[in-house]
């Protein structure tokens, strides 16, 4: 596969999801090895970036703050190395759950009703609005870290606490409790919807990474119509901020049915328990297939 000539394989980093990033990496220069690619860790927390200049593409499967906000992105840009995912300014707004739900209200796509918080906040008054149970979570943190499940009257405040150690941006959000799911992207094309059953009260980072009990339905069990239709909503609400390449859209379903987009992932989780590899094998792409297509897609720009 000398076509992609040497390549960089950007997994570990400073991000909280350090540890995920590392299993994702880990599999995804297994699989390009496995497929004859000169493929290369490059852990950027214990290498200085200049050394990327040796490389003529790169695989990004960091997560988090520094390898999905637009960072990397903006570094191998200047460097002028082909990359996976997303460029700068769509990984920047997509790690931005609270501006990328502006965006998508904007052009009419559905979200959960919304309230973003300070230490001002009326606490008390934002559980009314927005109603019980609710979820507070950081604005630019992904894996569920900081997030909480606010049950009782009373809890926000120290909810807000929680997200606010990781992030300045803290949302509370109303929650929609009829079904969590998620659409792959692939190039153009979205991937069939996984429907995510955890046995936890919410899918939170240990129902992600760490149980084995979370159930994961693919088929979704949506009606093929409705499926398709979201779909492509899935599709828009991607394109809508910029992404490209690859990633992952989630959305909340209430008990009605009705459709909520929650936010997008522009560098998803490539291990034993994620979601895109998973929605890709219904597709018919094994794990090698997906990440040489994801590879080929690498572009500047």
């Amino acid at each position: 596969m000398s076509d992609f000539g040497k390549v960089a394989v950007l997994f570990g980093g400073k991000s909280a999801e350090r540890e995920v990033s590392l299993q994702s990496g880990s599999r995804v220069l297994a699989a390009l090895l496995r497929q004859g690619v000169d493929a290369q860790a490059f852990d950027p927390a214990e290498r200085k970036l200049d050394e990327l200049a040796a490389y003529d593409r790169a695989f990004i499967a960091l997560h988090g703050r520094y390898g999905e906000d637009g960072t990397i992105q903006g570094a191998l840009e200047l460097m002028g190395i082909p990359y996976t995912g997303s460029g700068v300014m769509a990984s920047a707004v997509g790690m931005d759950k609270w501006r990328t739900k502006l965006l998508w209200r904007s052009v009419g796509l559905a979200i959960p009703e919304f309230v973003m918080l300070t230490a001002d906040s009326d606490f008390d008054d934002v559980e009314r609005q927005l109603g019980l149970p609710l979820f507070v979570k950081p604005a630019c943190e992904g894996s569920s870290i900081g997030v909480t499940k606010v049950r009782q009257p009373g809890e926000l405040a120290r909810a807000y606490e929680a997200a606010a150690k990781h992030d300045a941006l803290v949302i509370a959000e109303q929650g929609v409790l009829g079904g969590e799911y998620t659409v792959g992207i692939l190039g153009d094309q979205a991937l069939p919807i996984i429907r995510i059953v955890p046995a936890t009260d919410f899918y939170d980072y240990e129902a992600k990474y760490l149980r084995d009990d979370t159930r994961y339905l693919c088929p979704c069990g949506l009606p093929e119509a409705r499926e398709l239709e979201l779909r492509a909503q899935a599709l828009e609400a991607f394109r809508v901020l910029g992404c490209r390449g690859w990633g992952r859209v989630d959305f909340l379903m209430d008990e009605q049915g009705e459709a909520y987009f929650l936010e997008v992932n522009t560098s998803p989780g490539m291990t034993d328990h994620s979601l895109v590899p998973m929605a890709a094998r219904e597709a018919g792409l094994s794990y090698d297939e997906l990440v040489m297509r994801v590879l080929s897609l690498a572009t500047l720009g």
